[in-house]
């Protein structure tokens, strides 16, 4: 009676009683307990939620009638989703990671941390989850944790403290992440490392403790709340399995897992690409992009109509196992029980939602590969809706019915199981199920800790072993082939994210940063005027600009944010400036002509008399009619050129840097360094640019949009000189030495004609000074 579950007693023993019982009485307990089932399923608590298979079950004297129930009932759900979302914030449509991926690097994203986003987040994903759709919902709660983190964050910052500070905000984040994956499987363990390889490139050890603190208390409340609802009687595994423990699997199946993770690293690695595939295909076709694009919801609501109409289980869907919901399959799939015997259906007997998986016409291994096949095509086109959704969840299915095919065909290979010192072990085709399950999800994520999710989320580590090598197998295959999901949305979405370099690439190694850089330089000089800092805070949207000390030597000086010098010009032109520019020239003419009152000769008299007409009539110009006015707009096109020419004169003045922000030590790179050596300092730093000097010298400038093209390939960027990738014979001899030996002596010589005086010329400031 091993691996039996044993959740009911009467259940448990009227699986016993029918197999003892011979095969013409079997078949009709198996009804008798099928209807049982069927009654206890409707009385269920779960019945009140499940609005769908409620209309279903109630319309069973007419199909139609269920197809209209069945398809209805999803496609308004999603279509509303999608509305939702785009009207309230088009930022909550999609699974939230990759975003939280690029936040963390340092990148500032509008509106995806913001309030309405959350409330988007969350109604879009309930209705999303709630349409039955081949949808997750791990993503999106990395989002929404996030979201709660940020608002936290925002609220604590009106008391002050150190939530102002940025670097906390980032830390709150990180935690955040771990709790929107510990909180969905009710694994803390998992969710932080999960966290940490699909958000991260370097992770701050300090952080650790926080994540796992907040991952922990995540998933006690959930757990608990399932207790106090009264679904489970204590705190449990959320998919708990009754796998043997005593001999849990033989060695000798040790390469039937090994091919469970070579082929779910290829599968990763296929469904990564067709995901990609589908949306490059329907970006590319123009006519269908602007159809789309005005008809925002037809989208989604024809791919779930085909969806739905698929799965729809008198239809198609009775060979797929169509009518149970992503959890249900999850639960009959993890099961100990074997389904087939040599691929025959009928010797065995199907209790609750297993009865979904035997079809009287087709076996069982029929019905799996149908149901991977439809559900992992069904999967890749769902997650491209625009509506709150993840991917991680259908991926976890379908690699959980991989790994039970290969269990089925095990068992049916090895009828009496494997002899072992005289003892035989049956197969356990849910221990290959958890197997696929782990694997397929870290090939597509690129991620090993779905082992330890697969762990917490069963309760049982016995099959720690093939776990591990079916992860390892598949992650090593799925990385050779192709990027995870997360960095493929990213390239797909063109987020400011550095890629990762990849394997084997030596050829980055040879790259420097002087083949890359930009030479174009947007700069600012120590002695500038107010007019070149207009002139270059409208030519770019740079937000830090180089500060040098002129424009012949280049010598940098440090860098100021852009912000500082919009500040700068403001004090100089701003509203303040040109409220006391009219006060005094007021002032100043008030006083001339009460010098000019009292006249010396007639021809001063003449025009005193007319200076105090004139600034009589524009004070009655509201009262002398038209010829006031006109004077009074005389008076302004007289005061316009005023300012004209005292800004052109402000704008002439040289700029004052005391009162200004100056970053003194920018990051800086030197031309010989590698790109690998670039994009390890980018990444650990979080940088988005940095200079690069020669003996102090600025010469050029790299930013992410650079080494990204660089990675990635690309040779034909516009302002960029990329040195061709297999560039490995490179010339490290004499010339660059000799470059470098003649900086060096001009810098020395400089140094000596600054610092040592000479006898008989003498030198600029000597002169001036005299």
């Amino acid at each position: 009676m091993y691996g039996r579950y044993t959740q009911e007693l009467g259940v448990y023993a009227k699986e016993e009683a029918a197999r003892l019982r011979e095969s013409g009485q079997r078949r009709s307990v198996s009804d008798r307990s099928r209807t049982l089932d069927l009654l206890e399923y409707d009385k269920g608590r779960c019945a009140k939620c499940r609005t769908q298979k409620w209309m279903y079950g109630g319309l069973d004297s007419n199909v139609f009638l269920q197809y209209l129930a069945w398809v209805t009932y999803p496609v308004v759900l999603i279509t509303f989703s999608a509305g939702f979302t785009q009207i309230l914030a088009p930022q909550a449509v999609g699974s939230g990671i990759p975003e939280m991926k690029t936040i963390l690097r340092g990148v500032v994203l509008k509106e995806y941390l913001t309030f309405k986003t959350f409330v988007a987040k969350v109604i879009g994903l309930t209705c999303a989850l709630g349409s039955g759709m081949p949808l997750g919902k791990e993503g999106p709660f990395v989002h929404i944790a996030s979201l709660c983190a940020a608002l936290l964050s925002k609220f604590m910052s009106l008391f002050g403290g150190i939530y102002e500070n940025e670097s906390r905000n980032i830390e709150m984040l990180a935690a955040a992440c771990a709790v929107g994956v510990g909180c969905c499987f009710a694994a803390p363990i998992g969710g932080v490392l999960f966290s940490i390889e699909v958000t991260s490139t370097f992770f701050a050890v300090r952080n650790y403790w926080r994540g796992f603190f907040a991952a922990t208390f995540s998933a006690f409340i959930f757990r608990v709340l399932a207790v106090w609802n009264r679904d489970e009687e204590t705190i449990t595994a959320l998919f708990k399995t009754r796998f043997r423990l005593d001999f849990p699997f033989d060695l000798q199946e040790l390469p039937a897992f090994a091919v469970i993770g070579i082929a779910s690293g290829f599968g990763g690695a296929l469904f990564v690409y067709l995901n990609r595939l589908i949306v490059q295909f329907i970006r590319k076709q123009k006519a269908i992009n602007r159809f789309l694009m005005k008809k925002r919801l037809l989208y989604p609501a024809l791919v779930t109509l085909l969806v739905s109409t698929l799965t729809f289980p008198p239809g198609f869907g009775q060979f797929m196992a169509g009518k149970l919901t992503q959890k249900e399959s999850l639960v009959t799939l993890l099961d100990n029980r074997t389904w087939a015997k040599q691929g025959i259906a009928e010797e065995f007997d199907y209790i609750g939602h297993s009865q979904a998986w035997k079809h009287p016409q087709v076996n069982v291994f029929v019905t799996l590969v149908l149901f991977i096949v439809m559900k992992f095509w069904m999967s890749a086109l769902a997650t491209t809706i625009p509506v709150p959704c993840g991917a991680f969840m259908p991926v976890f299915v379908i690699g959980a019915a991989f790994g039970r095919l290969v269990g089925e065909s095990m068992a049916a290979w090895f009828p009496d199981g494997i002899h072992t010192d005289g003892t035989i072990y049956p197969i356990v085709p849910g221990g290959y199920a958890v197997v696929g399950a782990a694997a397929l999800s870290g090939a597509v994520t690129h991620t090993v800790s779905t082992a330890v999710i697969v762990f917490e989320l069963t309760g049982q580590i016995s099959h720690i072993l093939p776990v591990m090598i079916a992860v390892i197998l598949a992650n090593a295959v799925a990385q050779s082939l192709q990027p995870s999901l997360y960095d493929s949305i990213i390239r797909i979405k063109k987020l400011p994210y550095l890629p990762e370099l990849g394997w084997g690439h030596h050829e980055y190694y040879n790259i420097r940063v002087e083949d890359i850089m930009v030479r174009d330089v947007r700069y600012i000089t120590l002695n500038c005027c107010y007019r070149d800092l207009h002139n270059v805070l409208l030519t770019g949207h740079l937000k830090t600009l180089a500060l040098v000390e002129s424009a012949e030597s280049m010598i940098l000086l440090g860098s100021i944010e852009r912000a500082q010098l919009q500040s700068l010009l403001s004090q100089q032109l701003g509203r303040p400036r040109r409220l006391q520019y009219i006060r005094e020239r007021a002032a100043a003419e008030k006083k001339r002509l009460s010098v000019v009152s009292n006249p010396g000769s007639e021809d001063d008299s003449q025009r005193a008399s007319q200076e105090v007409r004139f600034q009589v009539r524009v004070t009655a110009g509201g009262e002398m009619g038209c010829g006031g006015k006109h004077l009074w707009l005389f008076y302004i096109c007289w005061m316009s050129k005023c300012l004209s020419k005292w800004e052109e004169k402000q704008l002439d003045e040289q700029v004052n840097f005391n009162n200004c922000k100056i970053d003194p030590a920018p990051f800086q790179l030197v031309e010989r360094t590698s790109l690998h050596k670039t994009h390890t300092i980018f990444s650990l730093l979080g940088l988005d640019h940095a200079y690069v000097t020669s003996i102090g010298r600025l010469i050029g400038v790299v930013s992410l949009k650079e080494l990204r093209k660089a990675i990635e390939g690309s040779v034909t960027v516009k302002g960029v000189k990329v040195r061709p990738p297999l560039a490995s014979f490179r010339d490290s001899g004499t010339s660059s030495s000799e470059n470098e030996a003649t900086e060096l002596h001009k810098l020395w010589d400089r140094h000596k004609s600054m610092s040592l005086p000479r006898e008989h010329t003498p030198s600029e400031s000597d002169e001036k000074s005299q």
